[in-house]
């Protein structure tokens, strides 16, 4: 992995709190990185596209960026104090997450931070559509904050599929295990290793594949799979130097189990694969990938292929 020598700061101008600005301009600190914030924004009613353009409307424009940009550079300022350097860039696109992307990849950043939103009558950070449709299609790594604090010493946790399965190249898990080290040595933080698989895939491929009715030795299967995973988690973990008491290998469905041990261990960061698709196979998110991200209890940082190159459509990485 490259060092991480620009981070982008998505800034939303509706809101008064910033946790992506907090979290950016903290690694920008630790890593000695530059940061960048962004505006993106865009009216359909002072666009010109509903009528003809007119000087007025283009006036209007003008003014709004540059309030936007006078924003901008306060937000920067206390950084800058703190011998951060800090770029400021408000736009006009849409959408908003083609915005986004556009800004990281003309700036080259290496992590995009992005809000999540809290959702009043629950007690977690919903994903928006722009959060989805960014996770699908930003080309570099992207760090999605919830409204809360980091630990002076943060835990990551990397979650794996050692198996490759679901089309996912096998250098992601290096690449997710390489990220989630580098930041944790950045940032005077641990790192440990996730990996579930659901035993009952075994017991029903047994069975379909058993044409007449026979007794099965469900214990044997099951005890078959785990160590199949067994033997591959402990090899990547082993090869990346993660301690024995910082693997945690665990039989069930993933969108239960990862946030469950993300609680137990105090998680700040869970890092996730996410693997692109053809264009003949442009798959939404599902419904197990999409309960895990939401039931996080902690920031979500999305890394994608060393190859992915351009925005196409991506799946987040089932863990199971």
């Amino acid at each position: 992995m490259q060092s991480i020598s620009r981070v982008l700061a998505v800034i939303d101008p509706t809101v008064a709190e910033q946790p992506a600005l907090a979290r950016a301009g903290w690694l920008a600190k630790h890593a000695g990185a530059e940061l960048e914030l962004l505006v993106c924004y865009y009216n359909e009613y002072l666009s010109g596209d509903r009528l003809f353009d007119s000087p007025s409307l283009e006036k209007a424009r003008a003014e709004l960026m540059d309030g936007q940009s006078k924003y901008l550079e306060e937000l920067a300022e206390p950084y800058r104090e703190d011998d951060v350097v800090v770029r400021t860039s408000a736009i006009w696109d849409h959408p908003l997450h083609e915005g986004i992307v556009r800004h990281a990849v003309a700036v080259d950043a290496d992590i995009v931070f992005k809000d999540t939103h809290h959702h009043s009558s629950v007690s977690r950070a919903l994903l928006t559509n722009t959060d989805w449709n960014l996770i699908r299609t930003c080309p570099m790594a992207l760090w999605l904050v919830k409204p809360r604090e980091v630990k002076a010493q943060p835990t990551f946790v990397a979650a794996i599929d050692p198996m490759n399965e679901h089309d996912k190249p096998a250098a992601l898990d290096d690449e997710i295990l390489q990220l989630s080290k580098a930041l944790a040595d950045c940032v005077d933080g641990t790192v440990h290793a996730f990996h579930s698989y659901d035993p009952r895939i075994a017991v029903a491929t047994a069975t379909a594949n058993a044409y007449i009715p026979v007794s099965l030795p469900f214990d044997e299967i099951e005890q078959q799979m785990h160590e199949e995973h067994e033997k591959r988690f402990k090899e990547i973990v082993s090869f990346h130097g993660i301690a024995d008491g910082c693997a945690h290998l665990v039989a069930g469905l993933a969108h239960e189990e990862l946030p469950e041990v993300a609680g137990q261990l105090g998680a700040d960061v869970v890092t996730m694969g996410a693997v692109a698709r053809n264009r003949w196979k442009r798959l939404f998110i599902g419904a197990t990938a999409e309960r895990t991200l939401e039931h996080l209890p902690c920031d979500l940082l999305i890394v994608k292929p060393d190859w992915f190159q351009t925005p196409v459509e991506l799946d987040v990485q089932d863990l199971g």
